[in-house]
């Protein structure tokens, strides 16, 4: 199982990186025609986000950070698919920092289920 959340955690990562990019050129009003590809990899995100979950689930993490992950991840997805309908105008600026907060929220999230499974004795080798 560690090789697994090894492999998960680095496609995560890699993931995210690219997230980041990409939200950061839709911030200084670049790549707009990408936003698909970036929707689409938030997906994939949260998709990686469950699965560890579910492999830490496994693990014997408690079940209040599994819950908390399946939660985190509704939200990721729910704010990232509605986030250019949220205070439209000259404000839509808070939106886009707590879609950057959540998502780096995400992303400790999965180093942190990461880490737990991979320090589990029930992960073997």
């Amino acid at each position: 199982m560690k090789t697994a959340t090894s492999a998960l955690q680095l496609f995560a990562r890699l993931t995210f990186a690219v997230l980041i990019v990409l939200g950061v050129l839709f911030w200084i009003g670049t790549a707009r025609a990408l936003v698909p590809v970036h929707m689409l990899l938030g997906v994939l995100f949260v998709l990686l986000l469950w699965t560890l979950a579910g492999l830490a689930a496994r693990a014997h993490a408690g079940a209040g950070i599994v819950a908390f992950a399946i939660v985190w991840g509704l939200i990721v997805l729910a704010l990232g698919m509605t986030q250019t309908r949220l205070m439209v105008g000259s404000t839509h600026w808070v939106i886009q920092v707590l879609h950057l907060v959540v998502a780096f929220a995400a992303m400790g999230l999965a180093e942190r289920l990461a880490g737990f499974i991979k320090a589990s004795r029930a992960a073997g080798g």
